[in-house]
């Protein structure tokens, strides 16, 4: 069995001391898991990523990373094992270039410069930012400052990536592209955390998926298991994959007899043609 390199036991966490946003999270993700984290606005979502690199500390509970202590280590030595991305790109970024950008945290993490430099080139190949290297990064669009942060994030090779709505204005090449890297990423043996309300996305990437509600986890499991289950989507307020849907209504007519969920239309098209 793989190592557990996130290991959360009853964590609970407000920020006024008042109204809890997380209401006792158990959760434990082992390496070379991408999981994906869904649930509606205000289900407490990224108050729990905040806490995997310090950003947020336990008000009852304990978060663990790679054996480290949340409570305990500091944020710039838990920063060099989780990258962290948030879903506003315009809250990282710092510098007065693209590849100034990338170059800021290897430098900050005590990369030599020739070898900085080769990351930089590297990343800003691979996320299509080479044009732009000497533009300012507020100069690009939201797509691609978004794609900036992620390309800074993994310039510097953390063990664990957390990536806040990675989909969100990027058009369909784009995320192709992401999805590739994730995978890429998971045969290398890193991390993936995924907060993203991109239920298609998911179903073709994510090995499994975390619902949330109400500061509380509603449902854990395969990403089979979780998205094709229409009740559990239902209870969570979340739009299930079209083909789930699709599926489901085919079920409710008669049209379809099988227990088998599909998640992808080849899988609808075989149950259909009952092959």
């Amino acid at each position: 069995m793989r190592e557990v390199v996130v290991r959360i036991e009853n964590l609970h966490f407000s920020y006024d001391n008042e109204v809890e946003v997380l209401k006792g999270i158990d959760l434990e993700i082992r390496r070379g898991e991408i999981v994906s984290i869904m649930g509606e606005n205000g289900a407490g979502k990224t108050t729990l990523i905040k806490h995997l690199n310090g950003l947020l500390k336990p008000r009852k509970g304990r978060v663990e990373v790679l054996g480290m202590d949340t409570r305990t280590t500091p944020v710039a030595k838990l920063a060099r094992h989780v990258g962290m991305v948030f879903q506003n790109p315009d809250f990282q970024l710092f510098a007065e270039t693209v590849e100034n950008e990338l170059l800021l945290a290897l430098k900050n993490f005590g990369f030599p410069p020739d070898v900085a430099k080769r990351r930089a080139i590297w990343a800003m190949k691979i996320f299509g930012l080479e044009r732009y290297k000497d533009r300012s990064p507020y100069t690009l669009s939201i797509g691609e400052r978004k794609r900036l942060c992620i390309a800074a994030v993994l310039c510097y090779d953390p063990d664990i990536i957390v990536l806040d709505e990675p989909t969100s204005g990027q058009d369909f090449l784009q995320k192709e592209k992401i999805m590739e890297i994730l995978y890429l990423l998971k045969q290398q043996g890193k991390t993936v955390i995924l907060v993203t309300h991109d239920v298609e996305f998911v179903v073709r990437r994510s090995d499994r998926v975390v619902i949330m509600c109400d500061g509380k986890i509603l449902a854990d499991g395969s990403t089979r298991e979780v998205l094709g289950n229409i009740e559990i989507l239902r209870a969570a307020r979340l739009k299930p994959p079209q083909i789930v849907e699709t599926a489901h209504i085919l079920y409710s007519k008669g049209l379809l007899d099988s227990q088998h969920v599909p998640l992808t239309p080849y899988e609808l098209a075989r149950e259909i043609t009952g092959e």
